[in-house]
């Protein structure tokens, strides 16, 4: 793979950036809490625009991450399953997921429910790797993702899209956005989401699990955001969004499984220029994770909730910008099992000091977590890079992070230990970056050591009587290191884009390999435009993996190959068709549990830029 990337991709950059992505990745966001230009930012990253949205035909958003360089993911079925999503082989509860700056996850689970994420409300996605809790605080050891839902800017127009394809598959999105007047814009954008599916469980699982139904979803969300200029530079505005997913599983023979579940989010928000370097953000949010579970083994209610209120200021010095950010986080637990029930409260203090000199680029941060549970941690990051000339960059840095121990993992009966400590790492990257027209490159060597790793053990330090079967503790050691390369580049009229990750995840404890996690990873692209059509052919490509931690569960490794194409009818409306795993690969990201074959999707977009 290495070879053939190399061969194929002089000079490079993402799979995820496609050269109409110049404009949209050219001010990044999420890298540093500000708008950056993309060129001085020192930390690795992926901006996947709103066409590579529009034409990728992806029914979830798990499916278009699946395709992104240093992601893996596992999903236990089709769409509107529970999905896991990997960060340069992290868990999935090692990275900060954020919808407008609203923090989004399950405080009992860890980690973002991906199913109940609407793709079709999305605009653009920015990933960010590496650790970033001197920024976000607990959690973001492996990276952070953004999800920038529809904008508000612009020439008041409406958008409408709907789609069709395999397995009962529809979807229908339809919405309206911009502005009113010189004051005042907003968006407003609703859809729907559902399959009849395929049963999410091969016969090899067994009696207890096994069910031959076809296991459907059905999914509903909204959004809606406003933006006001209450005077000249000084802005205020709410966002809201909420989707509410249900879908079937598979428990056993005798009975029609299903999760019902629900994400929140709300915030408000102001923004005013208080100087000519002084510039002053607040804002008020809350996200909430609902799920509720009618199945063979019972019956279940888990609510959790997250408020927010963040205060940050920007002191422009020069160039430079001084960074100074106070937080508060409450998350809360309302769930069936009582003794889950509660809430803790992290205080939270940061600063960061980005610089620009001629060929010089640097950054700092340093942040104090003080958590009402499990007590006080300081992160910090460094970085610096250097500006070989105008199309060669080269980067260094090193930072720390923590993960904070879940509700199950703190207080589940026979499983939580309420002692747990946060798990904690350290990571240190050197990159390289080109980029000169329509050649682009990124190469990035990581390293992140991983200690005090909460895992399911046999031997507890309590009483047996009350953990028979095991419990979570802080045992384990990991490192996750590795090569990420990616490119694109332009021959004879052909876009050419590729990526590929060589890693080692590997337990430190027991000298295994993490669970679910392949060495080698990557895809391939190509697409040619030719007056108003567009045709393209993806490859996604997987080493083997173990399903298990004792690694004698083997999944082995598989190549899909997706086909697309598009046709613009008029300056608004296109058409599209999408050929997902056409070889009809059978491949498994858990075991026993299927996914999807040939599948063909068939969909019109109007008024999307």
């Amino acid at each position: 793979m290495a070879l053939a990337i190399a061969a194929a991709f002089p000079a490079a950059q993402t799979f995820a950036q496609s050269q109409s992505m110049t404009t949209a990745a050219s001010v990044i966001v999420t890298a540093g809490r500000l708008e950056q230009a993309a060129k001085d930012v020192l930390a690795d990253n992926v901006v996947i625009s709103a066409e590579d949205i529009a034409k990728s035909g992806a029914a979830t958003i798990v499916d278009l991450l699946q395709q992104q360089r240093g992601i893996e993911i596992a999903r236990n079925g089709g769409a509107g399953s529970n999905a896991s999503v990997f960060i340069r082989g992290g868990n999935n509860s090692q990275n900060v997921v954020l919808v407008d700056g609203v923090r989004i996850g399950s405080a009992t689970t860890g980690g973002a429910t991906w199913a109940t994420i609407p793709l079709q409300l999305i605009d653009h996605i920015e990933i960010v790797y590496g650790p970033l809790s001197s920024l976000y605080g607990a959690d973001a050891m492996g990276g952070v993702i953004q999800i920038f839902t529809k904008k508000t800017a612009g020439a008041l127009a409406p958008t409408a899209s709907l789609g069709v394809g395999s397995y009962g598959a529809r979807q229908l999105q339809t919405g309206i956005s911009g502005s009113i007047s010189d004051k005042l814009s907003f968006s407003l954008n609703a859809a729907h989401t559902e399959a009849e599916g395929f049963s999410v469980t091969k016969p090899a699982a067994g009696i207890y699990s096994y069910n031959a139904d076809k296991d459907g979803h059905k999914m509903d969300s909204l959004h809606a955001k406003v933006n006001l200029e209450v005077a000249k530079g000084y802005d205020v505005g709410a966002s809201i969004m909420q989707s509410r997913l249900n879908a079937m599983f598979d428990a056993g023979p005798s009975y029609d499984d299903r999760n019902v579940q629900t994400l929140e989010t709300l915030a408000l928000y102001g923004k005013g220029k208080i100087s000519d370097v002084w510039t002053s953000s607040v804002q008020i949010s809350q996200s909430g994770d609902q799920g509720y579970t009618d199945a063979s083994y019972g019956k279940s209610q888990i609510d959790t909730r997250q408020e927010l209120i963040s205060f940050q200021n920007n002191f422009a010095i020069g160039k430079d910008v001084l960074q100074v950010i106070a937080e508060r986080r409450e998350e809360k637990v309302y769930a069936t099992t009582k003794v889950l029930n509660g809430k803790r409260k992290t205080d939270s203090l940061a600063g960061s000091y980005i610089f620009k000199q001629d060929a010089h680029l640097a950054s700092a941060s340093l942040r104090y977590d003080h958590s009402s549970i499990y007590g006080n941690n300081t992160t910090g990051s460094i970085a610096y890079g250097y500006k070989l000339s105008d199309a060669l960059r080269v980067n260094g840095s090193y930072g720390t992070s923590f993960r904070a121990p879940t509700f199950n993992e703190l207080y589940y009966p026979g499983y939580g230990i309420a002692s747990n400590k946060p798990e904690k790492a350290k990571n240190a990257e050197i990159g390289l970056y080109y980029e000169q027209g329509d050649n682009q490159l990124s190469a990035v060597y990581y390293r992140n050591k991983a200690t005090d790793l909460l895992v399911s053990t046999n031997v507890c330090p309590v009483e047996q009587s009350t953990h028979p079967y095991g419990c979570a503790y802080n045992v384990n050691q990991a490192t996750m290191f590795g090569l990420t390369i990616g490119g694109s580049t332009v021959v004879a009229g052909v876009t050419l884009r590729g990526s590929v990750d060589i890693q080692n995840p590997k337990d430190n404890t027991t000298g295994l390999q993490l669970a679910r996690r392949a060495k080698k990873h990557g895809s391939l692209a190509a697409e040619y435009s030719i007056e108003k059509a567009k045709f393209g052919v993806e490859t996604v490509l997987s080493g083997q993996r173990f399903d298990d931690v004792a690694n004698k569960k083997v999944l082995p490794g598989y190549g899909l190959l997706n086909l697309y194409g598009s046709y613009q009818l008029s300056k608004d409306l296109q058409v599209l068709a999408r050929w997902n795993n056409a070889l009809n690969k059978d491949y498994e990201t858990a075991k026993n549990y299927a996914t999807a074959g040939s599948t063909l999707f068939l969909g019109v977009n109007y008024g999307f830029k």
